[in-house]
């Protein structure tokens, strides 16, 4: 029997992976400081946040499968988060024409065995394109949530020539991780069901 699992996430495209993975989920957002500590990395970053926002939600729903998750996009060693504004947007989405950037995702899995998780690493070459291309795709609205100033998973598609690693993990869930976490954890994924291996 597939237990209750929990999304720790607002995240629709997470949300959207584990439908699509045919896993029944609520959605229960952690709170949680997401700043950096003290010489702490990009990778240690991301699986220190998803460890974090698994475990609030797990330590709240004793017997759940909780699932965290935090991603960052870099372009060599500046992160680039979420725009505050269109002009931001832009400005980002212009660096990064033409060139290649890294998306880190890291991803856990909380529950009664502890907690499991991992880091993917995921190369993203844009295609150049012009300012003025930039303006409209940032016009949609779409690239405003969002770290990087785009989404793979919509309109920001088009902005895309080629991705080196885990295209979900662009995305924000990566498949590969989520599976070896769950292997981790003592599960195995039965197309649609989660299935003890312990």
């Amino acid at each position: 029997m597939t237990p209750r699992l929990i999304l720790a996430s607002l995240s629709p495209r997470r949300s959207d992976v584990l439908a699509q993975l045919g896993l029944d989920h609520l959605v229960m957002p952690a709170d949680v400081d997401e700043s950096y500590l003290d010489g702490e990395t990009p990778a240690e970053h991301v699986q220190r946040l998803a460890r974090a926002k698994a475990t609030v939600i797990s330590e709240r729903e004793p017997g759940a499968l909780v699932i965290g998750g935090d991603t960052v996009v870099l372009d060599g060693t500046r992160v680039l988060g979420k725009p505050e504004h269109d002009r931001a947007a832009v400005e980002v989405l212009i660096s990064l024409a033409g060139r290649e950037h890294v998306v880190l995702s890291g991803i856990a899995l909380a529950g009664p065995h502890g907690v499991a998780s991992s880091v993917s690493e995921t190369a993203v070459r844009f295609r150049a394109f012009s300012e003025d291309a930039a303006r409209a795709y940032v016009a949609t609205g779409e690239p405003l949530d969002k770290a990087g100033a785009y989404g793979i998973q919509g309109m920001g598609a088009a902005l895309v020539e080629g991705i080196d690693g885990d295209y979900y993990s662009v995305m924000g869930f990566p498949m590969d991780a989520f599976v070896n976490v769950l292997r981790e954890a003592g599960w195995r994924y039965d197309f649609g069901s989660l299935t003890p291996t312990t």
